[in-house]
């Protein structure tokens, strides 16, 4: 399970991991206050997004625990956290590619990522040499 803090969340937010397959939201505050969560693609060097920008927000949301007013396009999706935090499961429609899109957050939530459909990760030189693995939370050499 990947997690994210409320430092990573606020403001312009942060990179997401690869989502694919039912992946499984979860998100926590101590706060008294309800909060918001966003997911959205990456936009062009101009700021827009345009018919070449993945559509990566296509999909099924279900499961939805205390959160509401879900709100979505083609590029963006928007959720409000109650008090406490919350739950929900994204089937996106295709893939998202690793940084992709962007997690953020107000309310200082926290978020864990799982599910995900198994995916690992490997970053590899250009002959194919492994320099590190991830696979959930573990990292190897």
């Amino acid at each position: 399970m990947a997690s994210y803090t409320a430092e990573q969340l606020y403001g312009a937010g942060t990179p997401c991991e690869e989502i694919s397959g039912n992946t499984t939201f979860s998100i926590t505050s101590s706060n008294d206050q309800v909060a918001y969560f966003t997911i959205e693609t990456v936009r062009d060097g101009i700021g827009f997004y345009n018919s070449s920008s993945a559509t990566n927000i296509l999909g099924t949301f279900s499961n939805l625990v205390n959160v509401t007013n879900l709100i979505t396009s083609s590029y963006i999706a928007s959720i409000v956290v109650g008090v406490g935090g919350g739950s929900f499961d994204f089937e996106p429609a295709q893939t998202v590619q690793l940084s992709g899109s962007f997690f953020r957050g107000t309310g200082g939530i926290s978020l864990g990522v799982s599910g995900n459909g198994g995916v690992a990760y490997t970053l590899t030189t250009e002959d194919g040499y492994v320099l590190i693995a991830e696979n959930g939370d573990t990292l190897t050499t």
